[in-house]
């Protein structure tokens, strides 16, 4: 295979002993036994068996099999000498419906999940909601429904009772704007609408979810258990020096940063936006008095999944949010994604300027490139170089006094890429669909032996 790329920080600095490396996966993506042991249909079930939704329509019925092969990607992940796990529970697994009766198979498997994780000596972090919808709910309105939000609070309940004796660290919602936007308002993923009111009530009932699921956990927890938000945030830089693109990145931020981060940390959404959203002639109305306390109640920390940055031109008019992203600059990912570590840097540096103190979780980072498989071993220098440059990025964030306590590469294994199907790899382990191997990455014996350094 050739020799490994350095593994130390570029000035030889380490992480505290404390810091928790680990890697995260997501139930839709990766578990397959779509209809086994009384599991419900998501809205993922019913997008990706939709035809024209997904590319060479793909879809998640088998995915990597973890469902039944959850104890050998588990040895892999003690195998790289991590510490902890994140996953992500299916809602539908859980309640077929949504809400009312409880399945106890679903339930059953999640506790196998966690008690193999703990006894491969891994702390999980488990995730309440990665975008698998109950398709009832969906037909009852789905997110757009303020009911949703309860019926979320209630699913909470369920699981956080079940699995609160073996997991202490839960976040309720993964990346809502992506739930909210490419769910509702572009229609590039489940439940494919296109819509802009329609997916801006859909991210305020997101939002409040996350702040019921908070009291939940706060309600029937234990003490030692902590709960938090994943948010994908990417630093929108403009165009050029004109004021009107600067207000236009402005705007890019408040549209995909700032409706997140305001009412979860501040306990108010941003008035610019407000304003903005009502002159395009959206009712803000569905947020009800005291829903922004609700969304602002403490939480224990912020996950922050970041991939990329946005590059910003005004557009006025000529759509509804009065901005276009210019292609990105190279170097790219197999996504068309920048690379940027240092906007990295600087957005967790952000984040603490203008929200701190804060506790942070690096929940999700990663990249997808063209891997090339050789024999027994799949060389990823792209990913290599990637991670080795954006864990610098965090230690230097953590360096100028942000709190970040943990990193998490997306992801553990290649998987389904929601609507992309199964052609992008993001995953430091490759799978074979046909046969279900696994085989390490370059970039997770890199992993591997970063984290080993980071332990001297």
């Amino acid at each position: 295979m050739g020799a490994l790329p350095e593994v130390v920080l570029s000035d030889g600095r380490q992480f505290p002993p404390a810091f928790r490396f680990g890697v995260a996966t997501s139930a839709y993506q990766i578990e397959g036994a779509a209809d086994e042991d009384g599991k419900g249909e998501s809205i993922w079930d019913r997008f990706s068996h939709t035809p024209g939704r997904v590319a060479n329509r793909d879809t998640g019925d088998v995915a990597c099999d973890h469902y039944h092969r959850y104890e050998d990607d588990l040895d892999l992940i003690a195998e790289l000498g991590l510490d902890t796990y994140r996953f992500s529970i299916s809602w539908p697994r859980i309640l077929p419906a949504g809400r009312g009766r409880v399945n106890q198979p679903g339930l059953d498997f999640y506790r196998r999940l966690v008690d193999a994780a703990l006894e491969r000596g891994l702390r999980p972090l488990a995730t309440l909601y990665h975008w698998d919808l109950p398709q009832a709910l969906e037909d009852a309105g789905g997110w757009a429904a303020r009911d949703t939000a309860f019926a979320f609070a209630e699913y909470a309940a369920v699981v956080i009772a079940a699995l609160g004796d073996v997991v202490d660290d839960w976040i309720t919602q993964n990346e809502p704007w992506v739930s909210a936007v490419e769910g509702y308002a572009q229609g590039k993923k489940a439940p494919g609408l296109a819509d802009w009111p329609t997916a801006l009530r859909a991210s305020h009932h997101l939002l409040l979810s996350h702040g019921l699921a908070v009291d939940v956990c706060r309600a029937i927890a234990s003490a030692e258990s902590r709960i938090g938000i994943s948010l994908n945030l990417a630093p929108m830089i403009p165009a050029s020096d004109a004021d009107s693109d600067r207000a236009a990145a402005e705007r890019a931020d408040g549209y995909h940063n700032r409706w997140y981060l305001d009412p979860v940390l501040r306990g108010h959404y941003p008035a610019d936006m407000l304003r903005f959203y009502e002159s395009r002639g959206v009712d803000v109305g569905f947020i009800a008095d005291g829903d922004e306390a609700i969304i602002g109640r403490p939480a224990d920390f912020l996950g922050v999944n970041y991939y990329s940055v946005g590059r910003i031109q005004d557009a006025g008019d000529a759509n509804f949010l009065g901005f276009d992203f210019l292609a990105p600059r190279t170097p790219v990912t197999a996504m068309g994604w920048e690379i940027a570590p240092s906007a990295f840097t600087d957005l967790l540096i952000r984040l603490e300027r203008d929200y701190g103190p804060l506790r942070i979780m690096i929940t999700e980072n990663g990249a997808a490139f063209a891997d090339h498989r050789n024999g027994g071993y799949v060389d990823d220098p792209q990913r290599v170089a990637f991670l080795a440059e954006h864990v610098e990025a965090a230690r230097r964030a953590y360096d100028a006094g942000v709190g970040v306590e943990a990193y998490y590469v997306w992801s553990l294994l290649d998987n389904f890429e929601w609507e992309s199907g199964y052609g992008p790899r993001f995953g430091i382990v490759h799978v074979d669909y046909d046969t279900q191997e696994r085989t390490l990455k370059k970039s997770a014996l890199w992993y591997r032996e970063f984290v080993a350094n980071q332990r001297i």
